[in-house]
């Protein structure tokens, strides 16, 4: 006859004790390790088993087994740090590896609000999107939402996703792009008829892959519950083409009524208010029909319907919320001193003078049809900007065929242009954007055409600046070189390939103890992120560095922890980009409390005069006005062109300082930054309505305390990890970060760690840690997650409970006289279980285990108790010894709880009533907030276990 146990009872079986979870029967048994979390979970099938599963009981310490004061704190944290199923309303707290800040909760309360969630998170760069959409998607998953999530991004985002949700929040994902779908494809796992979105629950997906008809259509088929969209603007229907697809997948998703949809984006209008009104059609159909302005009470039911589904905060909003500071650098020089001037060499300025005068040659040149003068317009401009870059990228382009000449139609050949002269970041072919755009427009190849003769002939002139004649390359080493006095790391970025290895290779002769590493779109994403990786690590001891990049790396590998100064060789011809490029280091996490961003340009070159006075210095102005960048309206493309178009088609030289000779230039651009003004002061209404100041900020307050005292927090880890590493034998280092060699820890410590730590940790033999953010290469975080921290817990906790154990690290009782204390006070660690019934409308009810650590203290003897507040219990575990206490002596205290403990039984089981209250009140308080429906219960399961026992004496007087 078997033996039913009722879900929360404590069993032992095949050697350990657990806890039967609900939707257990007679047969089969759902059970979780104390102390476990979802992922220990196991099904013991009883007529199969050797050992009958028999009823257990918790015992109490061991009087004879004392330690001392540090044995409360020690095993105190352990138990807190091992948990992973909290009992709070956030269920997720317990298994992420980082500590939300308080801001960050804010989407995660909208989207508990929405049923299906359809989210757009529009908070400036550099505050945390990434954690925001993780703390979702991990919350969702624990509480039995979803089982399945794919993050859809841009390729060269990928392996940054799948790496944040394992290393954050413990989610396995696979990147599905087109070099990897054939090998997931080929698992032998899998079965034929099964697609990889079945198979892996959890994958991170290129959007350029995905975007094809062949594989959206088997992603639509087998999509999971939960998608979230980085760089969403990337998705917006504008025209045709890549961008239409992405849309088209995207709105085919979002018909399903009950698909969660998270998108990400700090940038989700660029600009244009119809692509916006795309990517909030995805969110809900209504706002599609939504007008460009929402401001006016006749619009506030509006405003309140979008601010439910839409995030956006700049960091002035979330900088000091709920009085925790989240300390984000301060970008110098915000005045004209960032943009530092050079002057062309006579040499230069002769050959540019040349060129120029061939390419309004060229422009001027109505021969053949509308196309070819197209393709021509776009190759002198992009002959300018070469021009403009570098001497190598003057003659590279010199010497290359204009690439829009495959084109088949005008339209084509102006999409493929605006790809090779604009820094468009919303466009497919990102990757190649930093190649030189090529100015041959022949279509005679052997090289006897008097055009080419004049370009090869150009490109030798251009080449003969390199070095001593190139004073915008004097004047970028001297800068760098002024960085780095200065106890900078910079970055310098390039438009083009050709000009950052140019400036590359000049610094490594120039700067004398300074490691310079070239990162370019010739490399794949991988291998740039470990080109930036191995710099960092070959400079850790103190050797001086410099990245020069392009653009290939103002997206996708945060900088924060190796670089602190920008300086931009190049202008950049969208000022968005510009923001990307500084938001590589002026992010949170940015240990230097200061960040440089300095700006290159010409002083008699027209080109640079145009685009810092229409552009720069305009988006400047806004973001200091506003704390954020707004995009350049939709026709800032347009504006440019028409401009440069008045400077290669007038015959004159158009400066910044004579940009007054032509009043339909100066009326255009006035015009376009008016239109710009509007843009901004919308943008600074919809930050107000969307700040979302009106979530209850006590709400958030009250669940991020409870989370802390809860789980522990960064403080807590550090003092757990550092007394139970001097406990095994291996102390820690004060330093920071601090070296921690594997091969000295315990055997019994490094044994679960050889598979839970990566290959190249075992490696290099040791681990830098630290407890704060871990930015640079070669760190490691050391979180309540970690395995390091787990393992160390798991340890510490299963020697204490072991009851064979003679001498465990941290002894389950004690005893000491202290200054503290006036009267014999018992100190209790607590464990409680608890099953929280949770009913949603139109879904079975789910019962979910969880666990609580609660310290309980009383003064006097059990049978008339007077109990402490928990606040006084927490004091104890401070107290410091006063005297000693013989063992025996020790054991005697101890013995005298512990026999008469039948005393306390009612009021740990009346505690544990009180706990299932609480905790059912913030569930109901979170619920309350984020309006969502359905029922939720809390019961305590049964009486607590009591972990330790601890007795406190007051000191003895003397006669």
């Amino acid at each position: 006859m078997m033996t039913n146990f009722s879900p929360g009872s404590l069993v032992k079986a095949r050697g350990r004790e657990w806890v039967v979870l609900p939707g257990s029967d007679a047969d089969m048994m759902l059970l979780q390790p104390l102390g476990g979390g979802s992922d220990d979970v196991t099904g013991i099938y009883k007529p199969g088993e050797l050992e009958p599963v028999i009823s257990a009981t918790f015992e109490l310490p061991d009087a004879a087994q004392t330690g001392d004061a540090r044995s409360s704190r020690l095993l105190r944290e352990a138990v807190r740090l091992g948990f992973r199923s909290g009992a709070g309303p956030f269920r997720s707290f317990g298994r992420i590896a980082v500590e939300p800040r308080p801001y960050q909760l804010v989407p995660l309360l909208l989207a508990l609000q929405l049923d299906p969630v359809r989210l757009l998170i529009a908070d400036d760069v550099g505050i945390g999107k990434t954690v925001e959409a993780g703390l979702i998607a991990r919350e969702m998953l624990d509480r039995g939402e979803i089982s399945r999530m794919s993050v859809l991004c841009p390729p060269h985002l990928a392996h940054q996703w799948v790496e944040e949700l394992r290393r954050r929040f413990h989610i396995e994902a696979v990147p599905v792009l087109s070099s990897t779908a054939r090998q997931l494809e080929t698992n032998s796992h899998r079965r034929a008829s099964e697609s990889i979105f079945e198979f892996y629950p959890f994958t991170v997906v290129s959007l350029d892959y995905i975007k094809t008809p062949e594989h959206s259509e088997t992603f639509l088929a087998h999509c999971p519950e939960l998608v979230i969209v980085d760089e969403a603007h990337t998705c917006a229907w504008v025209g045709s083409g890549v961008r239409q697809q992405r849309h088209k997948l995207l709105t085919r998703l979002a018909q399903s009524a009950t698909r969660h949809i998270v998108l990400v984006s700090a940038t989700p209008h660029s600009g244009d208010a119809d692509a916006f009104r795309s990517l909030l059609s995805l969110l809900s159909p209504d706002f599609a029909q939504y007008p460009d302005d929402l401001s006016g009470p006749h619009h506030a039911d509006k405003r309140r319907e979008l601010a439910r589904h839409l995030v956006q905060r700049r960091r002035a909003d979330i900088e000091h919320y709920l009085n925790s500071d989240t300390p984000f650098p301060k970008r110098e020089p915000d005045d004209e001193s960032a943009y530092i001037s050079y002057t062309l060499s006579p040499e230069y300025k002769k050959v540019f003078e040349r060129v120029l005068a061939y390419a309004k040659e060229t422009v001027r040149d109505k021969s053949g049809s509308k196309f070819h003068q197209r393709v021509r317009w776009w190759a002198a401009l992009g002959l300018l900007r070469a021009l403009a870059s570098s001497p190598e990228a003057a003659a590279a382009t010199l010497l290359a065929r204009a690439r829009n000449m495959s084109a088949m139609t005008v339209e084509e050949a102006d999409q493929v242009g605006r790809r090779g002269v604009f820094d468009l970041v919303e466009d497919d072919a990102a990757e190649a954007a930093d190649l030189a755009p090529g100015a041959q427009v022949s279509e005679d190849d052997e090289g006897n055409n008097e055009n080419i003769r004049r370009l090869k002939d150009m490109a030798k002139a251009a080449q003969k600046l390199a070095g001593a004649d190139d004073l915008k390359l004097q004047e970028a080493t001297k800068q760098v070189r002024a960085l780095l006095n200065s106890g900078f790391s910079p970055i310098l970025f390039c438009r083009f390939i050709n000009t950052a290895a140019y400036v590359a290779e000049h610094l490594k002769t120039k700067l004398k103890g300074v490691e310079v590493v070239a990162v370019t779109g010739l490399m794949s994403p991988d291998d740039r992120k470990a080109a930036v990786e191995e710099l960092a690590e070959a400079t850790q001891e103190g050797t001086r560095r410099v990245l020069v990049a392009t653009d290939c790396l103002s997206e996708g590998i945060n900088l924060q922890g190796y670089f602190d100064a920008v300086l931009h060789y190049d202008l950049p011809w969208n000022p968005t980009r510009l923001e990307q490029r500084e938001g590589r280091v002026d992010r949170f996490g940015q240990p230097s409390k200061v960040v440089r961003a300095l700006t290159l340009y010409g002083k008699d070159n027209q080109i640079d005069g145009i685009v810092l006075d229409v552009l720069l210095r305009k988006h400047r102005q806004i973001r200091k006005a506003l704390g954020v960048s707004v995009p350049v309206p939709a026709s800032s493309d347009a504006v440019v062109e028409a401009i440069f178009d008045g400077l290669l088609l007038r015959g004159k030289n158009v400066s910044t300082e004579q940009l007054s000779l032509f009043e339909d230039l100066i009326e255009k651009r006035d015009i376009f930054q008016n239109q710009w003004d509007v843009v901004a002061e919308r943008e600074k209404r919809s930050r107000t309505v969307y700040a979302h100041e009106s979530i209850k900020p006590e709400v958030v307050k009250q669940e991020v305390d409870a989370m802390r005292h809860a789980l522990g927090g960064a403080t807590e880890v550090e003092s757990f990890v550092r007394d139970a590493l001097q406990t095994v034998g291996t102390p820690l280092p004060l330093s920071t970060p601090a070296r921690l060699a594997l091969d000295a820890l315990p055997e019994v410590v490094q044994e679960p760690l050889r598979t839970a730590l990566p290959t190249s940790d075992w490696k290099a033999g040791a681990l830098r840690v630290r407890f704060d953010t871990a930015n640079a290469k070669g760190e490691t975080h050391l979180g309540r997650t970690h395995p390091l921290v787990a393992t160390l817990a798991s340890h510490i906790l299963e020697t204490a409970l072991d009851s064979v154990n003679e001498k465990p690290l941290a002894a389950r009782s004690g005893a000491m006289r202290t200054k503290d204390v006036t009267r014999r006070t018992t100190l209790l660690l607590t464990r409680m279980r608890f099953h929280i019934h949770q009913r949603v409308k139109g879904q079975e009810q789910r019962s979910l285990l969880a666990e609580d650590c609660v310290l309980m203290a009383f003064r006097g003897a059990p049978e008339n108790a007077e109990w402490l507040s928990e606040e006084e219990a927490e004091a104890l575990l401070q107290a410091t010894p006063a005297e000693n206490i013989a063992p025996d002596q020790a054991a005697g205290f101890v013995s005298g709880i512990v026999d008469n403990f039948e005393a306390l039984r009612e009021p740990l089981k009346e505690a544990a009533q009180k706990r299932a209250q609480e905790l059912l009140e913030a569930h109901r308080r979170v619920r309350d907030a984020t309006r969502a429906g359905g029922s939720v219960s809390v019961e305590a399961q049964p009486e607590p276990d009591v972990l330790g026992l601890w007795v406190y004496l007051p000191v003895l007087i003397e006669a």
